[in-house]
């Protein structure tokens, strides 16, 4: 293959601007943002086959959303509950529902319900339960990253969640 064929792809370092073509016919530039960060999931603690649910692993986790990423359509296969530590996750149901909660436990008023076709705000201090039934996305479209931690109850082979093409 010689040079003329080869292509050329560059990126201009902190510009979020990328060329694209070949020696022989120029180069086509075209402006693109960075994409953001994906969002970091780190597991903080887990066990498997906790007392009452054999062949299950119970999980906590952190996840930390910078401003722009999104979370791709998905669905978790058993419950998980997720509080909002800080930041505004912006939630879209495809199928299912959540109620978006605030305050502790048992003692959690409902905020508001979010269903399926609905997207809706879930700020710092709120809380959701996910069941296998909530086929949902998320997106920060705020200026601070999202701080969520997660509970987690699925069988104990199963990945944290699983996309939906």
């Amino acid at each position: 293959m010689g040079i003329h064929s080869r292509k050329l792809k560059l990126s201009l370092a902190g510009l979020g601007v990328f060329a694209v073509g070949s020696l022989a016919g120029g180069v086509a530039i075209s402006a693109v943002k960075d994409d953001p960060p994906a969002p970091k999931y780190n597991s903080l603690a887990r066990t498997v086959n906790p007392i009452g649910a054999k062949g299950k692993a119970l999980g906590l986790s952190r996840v930390v959303i910078q401003p722009g990423a999104k979370i791709p359509l998905h669905y978790h296969e058993g419950t998980q509950v997720s509080y909002i530590q800080s930041g505004t996750l912006t939630y879209t149901v495809r199928d299912g529902g959540v109620k978006v909660m605030t305050g502790p436990g048992d003692d959690g008023k409902v905020v508001r319900r979010i269903k399926a076709g609905q997207t809706g705000k879930i700020k710092a201090g709120q809380w959701i339960v996910e069941q296998p039934t909530t086929i949902h996305r998320a997106n920060n479209f705020g200026d601070d990253k999202i701080v969520i931690y997660l509970s987690n109850l699925l069988d104990k082979n199963a990945a944290p969640s699983t996309l939906v093409p």
